[in-house]
């Protein structure tokens, strides 16, 4: 990766709220997701990310989902269980018009069914996009 690509994919991982010191768990990966991105993060929080065998909590949960990956919802509760008190999922989805994009509406659906909110949607690369979700702030 060049020196600028490096930097771009470090802003992004920034972007996503992340910082040195945090938890960050993956859950998804396969093998069409932003490398750039996953290194960016790596390098902003100084360590490696944690597969879904990690069996402690986790600051951030980054999923990586597709149209095709099966039911959202219990992807969602399921990235609930090791997140901190103030914890955040970050839902990675195909960006409009790529093979796997997720519809919005079917986000803004399976949130609140999960226990999250939705806060706020990035572009997360050129072919990703992320939706931030946290849990209402009465029940933190």
């Amino acid at each position: 990766m060049t020196a600028a690509a490096e930097d771009d994919a470090r802003d992004r991982a920034r972007r996503l709220g992340l910082q040195a010191g945090l938890t960050v768990q993956e859950v998804g990966f396969d093998d069409d997701v932003d490398h750039g991105l996953r290194e960016g993060i790596e390098h902003v929080i100084e360590a490696d990310l944690v597969d879904e065998a990690f069996d402690d909590v986790v600051d951030v949960v980054i999923i990586w989902w597709r149209d095709d990956d099966g039911d959202l919802v219990d992807a969602l509760v399921d990235a609930k269980g090791p997140l901190t008190d103030h914890g955040v999922v970050w839902l990675m989805t195909p960006k409009p018009g790529r093979d796997g994009h997720v519809d919005a509406e079917d986000i803004a659906d399976a949130a609140p069914t999960a226990g999250l909110q939705q806060t706020s949607t990035i572009s997360a690369g050129a072919q990703w996009q992320g939706t931030r979700l946290v849990a209402p702030r009465a029940k933190r």
